[in-house]
């Protein structure tokens, strides 16, 4: 049966997969990966995955390295971090490494006007905990902010463009704080990458040409921003055109000689704070108060019980870990293993358990320092096995609604409706010494707000709240609050057996991070893949009932069997950006996202 294997090693699964059946479910027949390792994996000294065209069915084959590896969503960032972990810095110096220069060459998806989630393994302590570099929410800011004067949602782009979507800034703090605790080399030298990249300049990349030339409207509407992303003749940059950026690395020199000092206080707080105040669309209300204030919050993390793993990762104000950790747990009695990823009955599982998991998120999930949550009765082995029973039939469920968890205290929440748009980016780094990076990282929507300074683009996190603060008289956990961390889907995962790590894991994409997230783990723990196979399959996500299914991949096959159970289908382009790293007794084994730009080092 399909549990058999469940209580293997991860490390153990190159040997499972020689004797899984050939019943893959991978992109197409030209691009299918055999259930084997290949032959000629790579295991030589800094292993480089080869960078090949952004797109679903690209091939590519899982990466090997014996002692560290960095995986990330662009060649020059990895190449940063893995230049760090070859001078004797650890995960922690290459992550500053890596996230530094994907401010720099990926600005529409994080950078140091953004937040990010860090979950992290310390190899000497052997203890995993978690990083909250959330944007917050300006003192200033009150529950209608995103509402008309009539008290009606706005609409979402009329609500992002400009300052007013503009939370505190938490990435350089994250960086810095992280650094401090944990990091090995001088804390300038981490940023000299960057800076000297700035300097002398890179060329602009075929994903990012096409990101400006398809937001050139909204980008244009800021004159930094314009002349930045924007040739002398007011047209948007094309691919492999060299862009330089002397603002940002100023902005990181004098992060190297001041720490985050020279970021939340000073002249550059005053452009930030000036850009957002005075933004000629909808200026906003951050202050220079609220960056002073800013502080990161070290969480316990979050952990589900799945097969004999620990699947870990981000609490609230991220709903990740938790939705991760429902679906996963929704699942665990079904033969998900023996049914196999071209199984309908495989998908139906999966995207009946995540309707169900996202009906819970969407009416108890936010800041937990704001908003109680009963966060153990979810992740509740009696509660799972309960809501469990809804997915018996054969059929979709024709409705959905929240589970009633075990809760400290009475509390009535109405249902969230807040809009996440995909752009973000993840890495993945492990080191030498066995400590483990897995960090998701952001600005929200596609550059952000919109405005640029001081070389960085601004984030528009505060749109990740509710627009709506109550429905029909009752409190949305989500809404709107002074000082409150919006509502995150972002999933940085690392996955533990018998105390140590198996698995970093996670990719952006809005609110559809979560099922990316949990199929990769599917694909890897139930399937036998590894995290290159695992990250190649096609995406079959459903969240709020419609089965999105990834256009151009064999997945469209599935299309009539699904809508034969009941589910509505929708077939479109789903842009994961998925960077794994799996932990063996024989070494590191990795993967990156072929619809992405990104690769893998490992050395």
């Amino acid at each position: 049966m399909g549990h058999q294997n469940h209580n293997k090693k991860v490390g153990d699964m190159p040997h499972m997969i020689k004797g899984f059946r050939l019943r893959s479910f991978l992109l197409s027949s030209a691009t299918a990966i055999l259930l084997t390792l290949p032959a000629n994996a790579q295991q030589a000294t800094d292993a480089i995955a080869p960078e090949s065209a952004t797109s679903p069915v690209s091939h590519r084959d899982a990466v090997r390295a014996p002692n560290w590896m960095v995986t990330a969503a662009n060649p020059l960032a990895v190449e940063a971090g893995a230049n760090v972990l070859r001078r004797g810095g650890n995960a922690i110096d290459a992550m500053v490494a890596v996230q530094t220069m994907l401010g720099l060459v990926e600005p529409q998806s994080s950078g140091l006007g953004g937040g990010a989630f860090l979950v992290y393994f310390d190899a000497r302590s052997g203890k995993l905990t978690t990083m909250d570099g959330r944007e917050t929410a300006p003192m200033a800011a009150t529950p209608p902010l995103f509402q008309t004067e009539t008290g009606e949602p706005m609409e979402f782009y009329d609500a992002v463009v400009g300052g007013r979507s503009v939370g505190t800034p938490g990435t350089p703090a994250l960086l810095k704080v992280a650094h401090e605790k944990w990091g090995q080399l001088e804390w300038p030298s981490l940023l000299s990458p960057a800076i000297e990249r700035a300097e002398i300049g890179f060329n602009v990349s075929p994903r990012l040409a096409g990101l400006i030339a398809e937001d050139a409207e909204k980008l244009s509407r800021d004159d930094t921003a314009k002349g930045y992303f924007f040739d002398s003749n007011g047209a948007p940059l094309e691919e492999g055109a060299l862009l330089k950026n002397p603002e940002y690395a100023n902005t990181l020199k004098a992060l190297a000689q001041n720490g985050t000092d020279g970021f939340y206080f000073g002249p550059i707080a005053n452009d930030i704070i000036n850009k957002v105040q005075e933004a000629s669309w909808n200026p906003g209300v951050l202050s220079l108060k609220d960056l002073a204030n800013y502080t990161v919050k070290e969480r316990d993390p979050v952990c589900a019980d799945y097969r004999g793993y620990e699947i870990c990762g981000m609490g609230p104000p991220s709903s990740g870990a938790l939705t991760v950790g429902q679906i996963l747990g929704l699942i665990e009695p079904f033969d998900i293993g023996d049914f196999g990823p071209k199984s309908p009955e495989s998908w139906r599982l999966i995207g009946d358990a995540s309707r169900l998991a996202f009906a819970d998120r969407g009416r108890y999930m936010a800041d937990i320092d704001f908003v109680p949550m009963p966060l153990t009765g979810l992740l509740d082995k009696d509660y799972l096995a309960k809501r469990s029973k809804l997915l018996e039939s054969d059929q979709a469920l024709e409705s959905v609604e929240p589970g009633m968890p075990a809760f400290s205290h009475a509390m009535r929440l109405a249902d969230d409706e807040a809009i996440e748009f995909p752009s973000t980016s993840h890495f993945s780094i492990v080191d030498a010494m066995g400590n483990v990076v897995s960090m998701t990282t952001t600005i929200e929507n596609g550059f952000g707000s919109r405005l640029m300074v001081r070389g960085f683009m601004l984030n528009n996190e505060l749109t990740d709240f509710s627009f709506k603060t109550h429905s029909n008289g009752v409190p949305i956990a989500n809404r709107l609050e002074p000082g409150k961390r919006p509502r995150s889907s972002m999933a940085p995962t690392i996955v533990m057996q018998e105390g140590k790590p198996v698995i970093a894991a996670g990719s952006p994409g809005g609110s559809r991070i979560i099922g990316y997230v949990a199929q990769a783990l599917v694909g890897m723990i139930d399937w036998g893949l590894d995290p290159q196979q695992a990250i190649n399959m096609p995406h079959l996500i459903n969240r709020f009932g419609t089965f999105d299914i990834e256009a151009g991949t064999e997945a469209e096959a599935l299309e009539p069997y699904l809508q034969q159970r009941g589910f509505k289908t929708e077939i479109r382009d789903l842009n994961s950006g998925l960077h794994i790293i799996r932990i063996t007794d024989q070494g590191l084994i990795g993967g990156a996202d072929p619809r992405r730009e990104g690769i893998v080092i490992g050395g």
